[in-house]
């Protein structure tokens, strides 16, 4: 059965638009980590005919989710979910493609601990071709810049019910990143206080 969040429902387009400028049309393969309901790929897989669009998810109800929405999907470059925890060591040989040109993560790493975010990092570093990009969509606070109040209560939200969960520092973030070869290349901001984060594979 199709599920659906106000979230997904209020950043598809936008997510959609940034991906078709983002990502070299001469990739073949993009992963995406923690798909949620399914819809990302949905939304944006009919309208990206030169990748094959490959979700994960690690709660089986959302995988249920995502399995419908691939049923509907006529566009043939919506592939099959596969479960998946970013915090298993052995994660990115666990999954299809053996290599991602692309790795898409929309709002996981403030909702989870932050094991969750190093665990993408570190997969993503194993996963992705040389030169490949990955892709951080959500909040985050940046040491340079105030964070608007919104984005402030939802951080004190978040961490009321986990005190693991919160917005993380962008710098925090990249300095991660680059243990694994991942370096930061751009940060856009989008609508409703998101940040559109890209990270690149460098294997110079």
């Amino acid at each position: 059965m199709k599920q659906t969040t106000p979230s997904a429902d209020r950043n598809m387009d936008v997510v959609r638009d940034r991906l078709v400028d983002l990502i070299p049309k001469e990739a073949r393969d993009l992963l995406e980590i923690s798909s949620g309901t399914g819809q990302h790929g949905a939304h944006c897989a009919p309208v990206m005919q030169n990748l094959r669009w490959w979700p994960t998810e690690h709660d089986a109800a959302r995988m249920t989710s995502i399995a419908a929405y691939v049923a509907d999907c006529s566009s043939g470059n919506f592939m099959a979910a596969q479960q998946l925890d970013v915090m298993d060591e052995d994660w990115p040989t666990a999954v299809q493609p053996e290599t991602a040109d692309v790795i898409l993560n929309i709002n996981m790493i403030h909702i989870t601990p932050w094991a969750a975010c190093a665990g993408l990092l570190k997969g993503s570093g194993h996963k992705l071709a040389a030169g490949g990009l990955l892709i951080l969509y959500g909040p985050f606070r940046q040491r340079d810049v105030e964070t608007v109040s919104s984005n402030e209560a939802f951080d004190v939200w978040l961490k009321d019910q986990n005190t693991d969960y919160g917005l993380r520092y962008l710098e925090d973030v990249a300095e991660e990143a680059a243990k694994h070869n991942l370096l930061l290349t751009a940060v856009e901001a989008v609508p409703a206080n998101n940040l559109m984060v890209v990270f690149k594979r460098n294997d110079a």
